[in-house]
Formats: C-alpha cells, structure tokens, sequence
C-alpha cells in the first residue's frame, strides 16, 4: 500500500469577471498575494501553518450566498477584531458572528464579485488539535 498522500492545498484557482482588479482587492485587503503574470516566476503567497477544513455541501445551501455561487474560501486570521475592524475601514461589508463557536470565532463577507469569504480566528482548543509536522 502506497503512503502517498495530499500535504496540503497548493493553488485554489476560480474565474472572474475582472481578475486584476479581483487580485489587487484580496491583495490590499486581506494581504493574500494573488497572481498577476500566471508565470512560474512570481512567487506564490506562503501561508502560516494551521488547520484547513476541506468539505462538501449539500446543493441547496446557503452558505455561499447566491443559488449560482458554488464555492467560498474560508480565511484563518491572527486578529478578527482588527481585520473587521481595518476592513470596515476600507469601506468593505463585512458581519462577525454574534457567538465563539468551540473552534473560534468567525466573520462573513463578500469580494466585489459577490464571493463568499468567511474570516476565522481559531481558539486555543482549535490550536491544540494541531498533530505536529508530517512524519
């Protein structure tokens, strides 16, 4: 048996109405580096290492928003109150969550193209699942 196995997510790539201006947005105001150029050249954005929830939802959901949206990303962040804070700031909508749920805390808001974006601040239980590195 092979223990070949997926180490993380490598790329998340999604079509948009306007891509540059799409990658200065998540650029300026949530610092993901988004490609420009598409070249091998340009270096990719390194995260922090931490949990990623990888998962299915049901047709009918309304997690994502509008019935024709059919992903969203969820972002791990050091600071809710000072990302909604800074977001606010910029002019973006953004709404946190009125409850800490067991794994943290959380926030919803939408790029200019009507994506879903989730915002997430793990909790200490949350960190503590964390196995260590790879073997």
């Amino acid at each position: 048996m092979s223990t070949a196995r997926v180490t993380g997510i490598g790329g998340f790539f999604f079509r948009a109405r306007d891509p540059a201006a799409l990658n200065r947005w998540y650029g300026e105001h949530l610092g993901v580096i988004m490609l420009e150029s598409q070249s091998y050249e340009d270096p990719g954005w390194f995260q922090d290492r931490g949990e990623t929830v990888f998962a299915a939802f049901p047709q009918d959901t309304d997690f994502f928003g509008a019935p024709e949206k059919s992903w969203s990303i969820n972002f791990r962040v050091s600071d809710l109150d000072g990302m909604v804070a800074a977001l606010r700031d910029a002019g973006v909508a953004v709404t946190p969550h009125e409850r800490e749920y067991e794994n943290g805390r959380f926030a919803e808001l939408e790029d200019p193209e009507g994506n879903h974006i989730q915002l997430w601040e793990p909790n200490a239980a949350s960190i503590a699942r964390d196995p260590g590195p790879a073997e």
